[in-house]
């Protein structure tokens, strides 16, 4: 293992020492898992499971709101778009 130092104002060091002992973890090990979090979120996604191809189209749903727009529009508008070669706005 290897030690790196980060600057932390006062404040933000309490209140991160809070959190992490709240969840039951030392400030180091709070701080480890949020930044793999951080990066688990940049990296791509894959969807090797099931159960997450579900869990993925559960969040979709859980934050897209309103009614589906009408395909056959949708259509229109691509098939449109492919015979003048120009995209419709």
């Amino acid at each position: 293992m290897k030690r790196i130092h980060i600057v932390l104002s006062e404040e933000e060091k309490e209140r991160f020492r809070r959190y992490a002992a709240r969840e039951g973890k030392t400030l180091s090990e709070w701080l480890r898992e949020a930044a793999r979090e951080k990066l688990r979120q940049e990296s791509p996604l894959r969807l090797d499971t099931l159960k997450e191809l579900r869990g993925f189209f559960a969040s979709c749903d859980a934050r897209e709101h309103g009614e589906e727009p009408d395909w056959e529009e949708h259509r229109r508008v691509i098939e449109g778009s492919a015979r003048s070669g120009a995209a419709e706005t």
